[in-house]
Order: C-alpha cells, then structure tokens, then sequence
C-alpha cells in the first residue's frame, strides 16, 4: 500500500512551479502502477497552452473557474468544480484562468517526473528504467 500526504510534497522534486501553474506530483512512473497523477493550480490570470503529443491527460476541476478552448476546432468549454476533461486525442489545448483553477490530472503513460514542457508545451515520453 501506498499513502501520501500531499504537504509531504511541498519543496521537493515532485513539487513543480512554474510562472503560471504549480504541479504536485503524487504517484509517478516509479510506483509502477500504469499511471500517473498530479494536483496541479493554475494562477488566475494566466494563460496555459499544453499540448500532451506523447500522453493521454484526464483533468478533474476540484476548484476554479476559467476557459479550455481545444485549439484544434476552437470549440470552448467552461471550467468549473466538477469539470472533467480527457485528452484522449492529444489535443492542443489552451485554459484561460479567471478564478485560480485546482485540477486532479491522471497520465497515461505515466510521467516520471523529470519531464519538461519544450516549446511546443509538449512533454516528451520519458520511460522509467526499471532499475531505478
């Protein structure tokens, strides 16, 4: 069994900040569970483009309020506690952030946590070495 406190997290290197978001990663690669999941908040204010081209993202709204847009049809979406959204086609994406935004994010595969956003706001897929 695997427990955690998520203020453990704080200041470590699961506890990823950014200018505009702040990602505390739970369960990584290396728990070898198939998954990956991360709270992560948004500051409001601020505008995110992601693009997961390597992963499949589900996000769960737990807090917040702001706009998704799918940058491939410009269709939009309201965010609000409550709201799921899956990227399960490896859309480009954008959130705007009016009410500071705290979402739940599971990963498949999952991150290792070693990932970082190039400039196209893609992750690029990182394996973990099984002898780690």
């Amino acid at each position: 069994m695997y427990t955690l406190n998520i203020d453990a997290l704080n200041g470590t290197d699961r506890d990823i900040q950014q200018e505009n978001w702040r990602s505390r990663r739970m369960v990584l690669a290396k728990e070898k569970v198939g998954f990956s999941l991360h709270e992560t908040t948004l500051y409001a204010g601020t505008t995110n483009e992601f693009w997961y081209a390597n992963h499949v993202e589900a996000v769960y709204c737990v807090g917040g309020k702001g706009t998704l847009t799918d940058l491939e049809t410009g269709e939009k979406y309201t965010i609000t506690d409550g709201f799921l959204y899956m990227l399960d086609g490896q859309e480009k994406h954008r959130v705007e952030v009016e009410e500071e935004i705290r979402v739940v994010c599971v990963f498949n595969p999952p991150v290792t946590g070693r990932e970082v956003h190039d400039e196209n706001g893609v992750y690029p897929l990182i394996l973990e070495d099984d002898n780690a």
